[in-house]
């Protein structure tokens, strides 16, 4: 037995598309001001706070860098970073900062990043957080027991600041622009989904070309509709 297949025509789609345009424009529209307005209204915008830290692995007063002690700094970065982050540390940040009602140890573990800067000495501190100035505290407070808590756990070595902690001035996130396109981009597709469904469910036929493509037959005649005015 032949199996028989129905072929895609490009000119039926696109004809679908266009008969659809004016549904899709006002889905795309619609889910666009839906995700702009959440975005803007819902979702509490983040800032970020940063800082930089510089690594020096050297315990004598030598004024001499060889590689070797670039490249130990380099390693001891991620030690800092466990160090900085565990809970003890930051146990004494929360309780400084007066902020146990918002984190605790765990939870601020998780939001703070250390992390090096072009793998070299320097190591970068961040947080996002919703409130600005608790954001730039909580990086302040942590730069500022880096380097006794460092130079007493990590023996060899010293802690300086680079950069003193700093916060954006305007939201890191949401990002509207992305969100608003993500939302628009959403509705093409509910729309163009909606109107292949239709068009997939519709069993009637409109034009004699229907009759021969889905049936296979040929058409004989066609009885026009004719409107008699009284």
């Amino acid at each position: 037995m032949e199996q028989q297949y129905e072929t895609i025509d490009l000119r039926e789609i696109f004809s679908i598309l266009k008969n659809n345009i004016l549904i899709i424009i006002a889905s795309a529209a619609l889910c666009g001001l839906i995700g702009m307005l959440i975005t803007v209204f819902v979702i509490t915008p983040k800032y970020e706070a940063d800082g930089m830290l510089i690594v020096n692995n050297r315990s004598d007063a030598s004024t001499v860098v060889t590689s070797d002690n670039i490249n130990s700094a380099k390693n001891l970065v991620s030690t800092y970073s466990v160090v900085l982050k565990s809970e003890s540390v930051l146990a004494g940040v929360i309780e400084t900062l007066g902020i146990g009602d918002v984190y605790t140890p765990s939870g601020l573990a998780s939001k703070l990043s250390i992390q090096a800067v072009d793998q070299s000495q320097v190591m970068r501190l961040s947080i996002t957080d919703e409130n600005p100035e608790r954001a730039q505290a909580i990086i302040a407070e942590v730069m500022r027991i880096a380097a006794p808590v460092l130079t007493e756990t990590v023996e060899a070595g010293s802690v300086k600041v680079v950069s003193e902690a700093n916060v954006t001035s305007y939201p890191v996130s949401p990002n509207k622009i992305m969100n608003t396109a993500i939302a628009v981009l959403v509705g093409i597709v509910l729309a163009v989904g909606y109107a292949f469904l239709k068009e997939m469910l519709n069993n009637t036929f409109v034009t004699d070309s229907d009759v021969t493509k889905h049936l296979g037959l040929t058409v004989l005649g066609v009885i026009p509709r004719i409107t008699i005015e009284e």
